[in-house]
């Protein structure tokens, strides 16, 4: 029962699907180099892997009217009929492209800093926290599952990640943690209606659960595990973390336990059977949270941060044009002063890894991706847990500090504890 289960939702068919619904036309290429149109009729899955030789339905509403054609890859053997596909939906396929980014590192790299600067840095930390744990045990289970992403007959309309394995979606956990996560710590911090903070939730989570499947990413197994996993996650991290995150700032050894626990995760990070970029991603995303968490440590044992005297839930402050402003100018310094670190971070730490070395640092960088290349992987993850880092501590610490001297800091920062 359990294993029909399983593989009917491995069907790549349920992928195009979901392509379909949203107007991806799908087109059969006759080894004659002549085309035409797929009306819902039976192809034959040919596939190296699998030997199926039964015959499968891909439901469409196609027509023949015109659509923005999409370079797709295509099966290598000679006995096999191509299949190509056209978005005739400008419109999904761009609400999907934005909603994918909320699952990628552009995202996190605005969305984090903003909170922290203008929202509420006490929730920041829990949420980057659960974020992050949630985010490495997404990322191991890929390189311990090694399952591929759907192939044959699925067409790829993004190409970024398609050399990572696909179980389970970090997308989709991604999805319900930072949203629910956000939710349930200012639900009873702040006073707001709770059923639109979770109507939010749910249609952040949505969008970009769909938007995978959409752009031919991953199976409906690899979201549904991925929403599962990281919905049980949720419900052992949420307590623990409030918790934790008060001992962090408390604890005078609490960086020197960060930064140890932080390496150990990264160099005993799951072995994959090839070399994907999964790991220097978990690399910069512990990275970033270690910085955060050192950063908020700092602030609190120097004295700067102290708990509000009063109680929550807080009534939430609107801006007003003055503070307004100082948001805007806040953020535009702040990402100014995140970009600069990560240029000079990068150049040094990448140098400077390579001189210990012994290693060209141009040689090294124009070299193959393998894991066979020990030196490569150790510059890569090392200056990436620099840099990342150093822009984590820089957001809650450096730059906060620097909005205070310019006097446009948030007033009620430094007692978010």
């Amino acid at each position: 029962m359990w294993d029909n289960a399983i593989e009917y939702l491995k069907d790549p068919l349920l992928v195009v699907k979901v392509q379909n619904f949203f107007g991806v036309i799908y087109k059969s290429v006759q080894k004659n180099e002549s085309s035409e149109v797929v009306h819902s009729e039976r192809l034959e899955r040919v596939n190296e892997e699998f030997d199926i030789k039964q015959h499968k339905r891909i439901p469409s509403n196609i027509s023949s009217s015109s659509g923005s054609s999409y370079e797709t890859d295509t099966s290598s053997e000679s006995n096999k009929d191509e299949v190509e596909c056209t978005i005739n939906n400008k419109f999904w396929y761009y609400v999907f492209v934005v909603g994918t980014a909320f699952g990628d590192e552009i995202f996190y790299a605005t969305f984090i800093p903003f909170w922290f600067w203008n929202i509420d840095s006490a929730v920041g930390r829990r949420v980057v926290l659960v974020w992050t744990v949630v985010m490495y045990i997404g990322q191991g289970f890929k390189d311990i599952i090694r399952w591929p992403r759907p192939g044959y007959p699925v067409k790829k309309l993004q190409t970024k990640w398609a050399i990572e394995y696909g179980m389970p979606s970090t997308h989709a956990m991604v999805g319900v943690s930072i949203p629910f996560s956000v939710l349930l710590y200012t639900m009873d911090r702040y006073e707001y209606p709770a059923h639109w903070g979770a109507l939010l939730a749910v249609s952040w989570c949505t969008l970009i659960c769909v938007s995978r499947l959409y752009l031919g990413m991953h199976s409906v197994l690899d979201i549904v595990a991925g929403l599962l996993l990281s919905a049980a996650l949720l419900v052992v991290l949420i307590p623990i973390v409030d918790w934790l995150d008060g001992l962090i700032l408390t604890s005078h050894y609490a960086p020197l336990v960060i930064i140890a626990i932080s390496i150990l995760v990264i160099v005993f990070y799951p072995n994959a059977d090839k070399w994907t970029p999964t790991r220097g991603d978990t690399t910069l995303i512990v990275s970033v949270c270690a910085g955060i968490l050192t950063g908020s440590w700092t602030n609190y044992q120097l004295g700067n941060m102290t708990a509000s005297a009063e109680r929550p839930p807080y009534e939430i402050i609107w801006p007003s044009i003055e503070m307004l402003g100082c948001t805007i100018l806040r953020t535009i310094l702040g990402f100014c002063g995140v970009l600069a670190t990560r240029a000079v971070g990068k150049s040094v730490s990448y140098a400077f890894v390579c001189a210990l070395l012994g290693k060209d640092k141009n040689e090294l960088r124009n070299s193959e991706d393998s894991l066979d290349n020990k030196n490569k992987i150790i510059v890569e993850l090392s200056y990436k847990y620099f840099t990342y880092g150093m822009i984590g501590f820089n957001t809650t610490y450096v730059l906060p500090n620097v909005f205070d001297l310019l006097q446009i800091n948030r007033l009620t920062y430094y007692t978010e504890v």
